[in-house]
């Protein structure tokens, strides 16, 4: 990949991770729940999500995606499921300060918020659809592929580590001064609604083909 094509697509990459979506909800909701240090373990799940997903295009599985309506669409649903999933499941939570939270952050295990931050970005078609639209665009099909792909992940891996740091801090930081309980009640039932409405977003979405 050569520098001005890396360039582009480094500046691309930054638009791509500070797009609000699924992930970013994520994260928003780890720093509010947890706190930063402990919330920010769940980015590490979403960059792992954004790498599946640029795995399967780049091994050519995206290809099957783009032209099995079975497949898409069970994926479709799929994430679909998982959102609302979190979305009710951060509607119910409770009401419980930041300060208290933080106390209590260790009884949720860093496995599980990676696992969750993981399923939220693997589950994504639209990150799948995209990728291999975009992809082709920065790749040069007579160089080696391997060490493009490569140059790609790590570029989104670091743009996507700083951008979900800044979510997760921005909540974390900003939204912990929402001390009382129907100060946090608004907050979890705000970012359960959201969780909901990117799976309504995800729902309606279609393949450009279609």
């Amino acid at each position: 990949m050569s520098v001005d094509t890396w360039l582009a697509f480094f500046v691309a990459s930054w638009i791509i991770s500070f797009s609000p979506g699924s992930g970013a909800i994520y994260a928003m909701s780890c720093g509010l729940n947890h706190g930063f240090r402990r919330g920010f373990i769940g980015t590490f799940g979403l960059i792992a999500g954004i790498m599946t997903a640029l795995a399967v295009v780049a091994v050519g599985l995206g290809a099957v995606l783009s032209t099995s309506t079975h497949a898409f669409t069970a994926l479709k649903w799929l994430g679909v499921a998982y959102l609302v999933y979190l979305g009710l499941k951060q509607w119910r939570a409770s009401p419980v300060p930041m300060a208290a939270v933080d106390r209590d952050a260790p009884n949720v295990s860093a496995r599980t918020l990676m696992v969750k931050g993981w399923a939220v970005n693997a589950t994504n078609p639209k990150g799948l659809v995209f990728m291999m639209a975009v992809m082709p665009q920065f790749i040069d099909s007579q160089a080696a592929l391997w060490s493009q792909y490569l140059a790609i992940a790590a570029t989104m891996a670091c743009t996507d580590f700083v951008a979900m740091a800044i979510y997760t801090a921005f909540a974390a930081r900003v939204l912990a001064f929402f001390r009382s309980e129907a100060q946090i009640r608004f907050l979890n039932r705000l970012f359960g609604g959201l969780f909901v409405a990117a799976a309504t977003a995800l729902a309606t979405f279609k393949r450009a083909s279609a």
